[in-house]
């Protein structure tokens, strides 16, 4: 391994994982693994820029890259100034494009799977059947890094909960094919205020139309409406004082995992197996086991479309963790 970065400087080890916020809190035990491992070295972690503060809650970042490419592509070049990084890991992908990405850094030492096409780079074998946040702690193991796939909650923010106590639903998605129809979530926003219960309504940049879908479909009442993306300290907040959390597999459910809430995760085209929560009572995955679909397509997976409204209300009115009003 080589030394610092210059006279006086601390080693730097580079992580790459340029991808959304569901990959980024999946990937949080591996990134504390590498902070105990490095505990003298800043570690900086290649990702797009509107996670740095998800990223710094973690605990295990100094400093965020500013990385992002279409898609789940791998960016075309990093923006790494200075002498080469100390230590690259590759928590990216499994092939060259990324491989090679961190590679031309010329860094002193680089973790990733092992791969064909990079025969120079020793690593453990890529296997595709394996829970997200069991792969990366792998791979840093095969390395001599002990990592705890379990290591995943958040401290809770200082600031208060724009909503307390409230059922937050998000109904949004980066794919059709793991968004649950808008007229589905309206039944469940109406029958939690039936049954008393807070609700709260969460939607990301682009999202206006899906709420006002629900939002029609519920017959009105009141529900705290929170538009275009909250910035991350009120998100954290909202999710860590509410009472639970229903939304599709997203970056949202991996956020109530994070700070503990509980939720119930609507899976359709990927098995909660290999993104799902812990084991436990307190997070709930529905899922009607069948064939992966394409977690990418842009239309609701038929898997996803075998779960009714009864479901995720049977699932959330019977939860021994979630208040009642």
């Amino acid at each position: 391994m080589s030394g610092p970065a210059g006279a006086g400087a601390r080693p730097r080890l580079l992580v790459l994982r340029a991808l959304g916020l569901g990959d980024l809190l999946a990937g949080v035990p591996a990134l504390r693994g590498l902070r105990r491992a490095f505990p003298e070295y800043e570690i900086v972690l290649a990702a797009p820029e509107q996670l740095a503060a998800p990223a710094a809650a973690s605990g295990a970042v100094d400093r965020l890259l500013p990385a992002s490419a279409p898609g789940r592509a791998v960016p075309a070049a990093l923006d790494w100034a200075g002498p080469p990084p100390d230590v690259a890991v590759d928590l990216h992908g499994n092939g060259p494009p990324s491989h090679r990405l961190l590679q031309r850094l010329r860094p002193g030492r680089l973790m990733a799977f092992a791969h064909p096409g990079t025969p120079e780079i020793p690593g453990p074998e890529w296997t595709a059947d394996e829970h997200e946040r069991a792969r990366w702690c792998r791979l840093l193991a095969w390395y001599g890094v002990a990592a705890d796939p379990a290591d995943l909650r958040f401290s809770a923010p200082g600031a208060p909960s724009p909503a307390p106590g409230a059922v937050v639903v998000h109904p949004g998605a980066d794919s059709g094919s793991r968004r649950w129809p808008a007229e589905r979530y309206a039944v469940v926003v109406r029958e939690l205020r039936r049954h008393g219960h807070r609700v709260a309504l969460t939607g990301g940049p682009g999202e206006d139309a899906l709420l006002d879908r629900v939002l029609a479909g519920a017959d009105g009442g009141a529900v705290d409406v929170f538009r275009g993306g909250l910035p991350f300290d009120r998100l954290g907040a909202l999710f860590a004082g509410a009472a639970a959390v229903v939304s599709g597999d997203t970056g949202i459910a991996h956020l109530a995992v994070a700070y503990g809430t509980p939720s119930v995760t609507l899976f359709g085209p990927v098995s909660p197996r290999l993104w799902g929560p812990p084991p436990g009572t307190r997070h709930v995955a529905l899922w009607h086991p069948g064939p992966p679909g394409d977690p990418h397509g842009r239309e609701p997976d038929p898997r996803l479309l075998r779960i009714g409204p009864d479901d995720v209300l049977k699932a959330l009115l019977d939860h021994p963790e979630v208040p009642r009003p």
